[in-house]
């Protein structure tokens, strides 16, 4: 296992954006929020290894996948909590980066209490028991009152959902003989209600809830559904089509669940667009200085990712001109970009 103790010594942000005194930040989810939990358990889902980290601070591979930071560390940096998120799972972590936020997502993970354990990873509920245990930690040292203020005020980001189409649905006969399409995404949508209803019963009330992205686009969905993978490259519009409506459908719960909350309980729940941005950088490349956006960095760019993608693999020079690092996951300047969009977002769950 690597330790990434020391990739977490950087200097606190000191300027704090707006008026806000947020004490932590944590995540939950999948591949798009996991800083290197799955180091530390049993499954080939691991990105611990070169070339992922490849730009990352001391060049570190930590188990993000990607080459360098996660929506997570750029998020908590904004806010001047910390300039990385540490995964949970790391038995080496500090009290200190405990106190301040963690990461309890799993690479591979999913809202589809199937999706993880076709991988091995841990489930969404399993990432909530772990949060629970955080809690008790939490208790144990600085007692129950600060404990539940430190809960309250912090920020809390949920991001998966990909995994259960392009892993589960649509590749594994499984979930598909059972449910129609349409089914398996209200399916879905009552189970992230259900989570994010436990994570507030558990005091959390700042809450970001990413929606799908153009799962179309991605390199290892084109690949698959073309049949000129290599000369003909485009996206897959039925994919990024449900990525469409499952989104509109989370829009409608999430103000359900706002609309519903009282006032004096201080719940916020924003749904955080990743669709958009993605496809813009997409669709219009030329405005980023991307010169590649239907292949990833990471060897052929078509299908590597994970173990696929490793130390014998061919690498691009340049990342910054790629929109995907591997075949899957954006690279750390569409992720970065990704987070100067979304800033507004941000701003409205940690605005005192």
């Amino acid at each position: 296992m690597i330790s990434i103790a020391h990739a977490q010594d950087h200097p606190v942000a000191k300027q704090r954006p707006l008026n806000n005194s947020v004490p932590a930040f944590f995540a939950f989810g999948d591949s798009t929020a996991d800083p290197g939990n799955n180091n530390n358990i049993t499954t080939i889902f691991k990105s611990n290894f070169s070339p992922y980290g490849r730009d990352f601070p001391n060049q570190v591979p930590t188990g993000r996948f990607t080459n360098g930071r996660l929506p997570n560390d750029f998020i908590a940096s904004y806010v001047g909590i910390k300039e990385n998120v540490p995964p949970y799972m790391d038995p080496t972590l500090r009290f200190e980066e405990l106190m301040t936020g963690v990461s309890f997502a799993s690479a591979g993970s999913g809202f589809d209490p199937l999706t993880p354990k076709m991988s091995d990873v841990i489930s969404l509920s399993s990432q909530l028991e772990y949060f629970q245990e955080y809690r008790k930690r939490m208790e144990a040292v600085i007692g129950k009152e600060k404990t539940v203020n430190l809960i309250k005020k912090s920020v809390y980001l949920v991001s998966a959902g990909t995994n259960d189409f392009v892993v589960n649905y649509f590749n594994m006969p499984i979930r598909s003989k059972f449910y129609r399409l349409p089914d398996y995404m209200d399916f879905l949508i009552h189970n992230i209600q259900q989570f994010l209803q436990d994570l507030m019963d558990q005091g959390a009330r700042r809450i970001g809830v990413v929606g799908l992205p153009p799962m179309g686009c991605l390199p290892i969905v084109i690949t698959l559904n073309s049949d000129k993978t290599v000369q003909q490259r485009s996206c897959i519009d039925f994919y990024s089509s449900v990525a469409r409506q499952h989104n509109a459908m989370l829009q409608t719960i999430l103000k359900s669940m706002q609309d519903n909350s009282l006032p004096e309980s201080g719940v916020r729940i924003v749904y955080v667009d990743v669709y958009g941005p993605l496809a813009d950088m997409i669709s219009h490349s030329y405005n980023f200085n991307f010169d590649e956006v239907s292949n990833g960095c990471c060897g052929t760019g078509l299908m590597e990712a994970s173990f696929l993608c490793n130390s014998r693999s061919r690498v691009c020079s340049d990342a910054s001109k790629y929109v995907f690092w591997d075949s899957i996951h954006p690279t750390d300047k569409a992720y970065d970009l990704l987070f100067e969009t979304l800033r507004p977002d941000v701003d409205l769950l940690i605005e005192d």
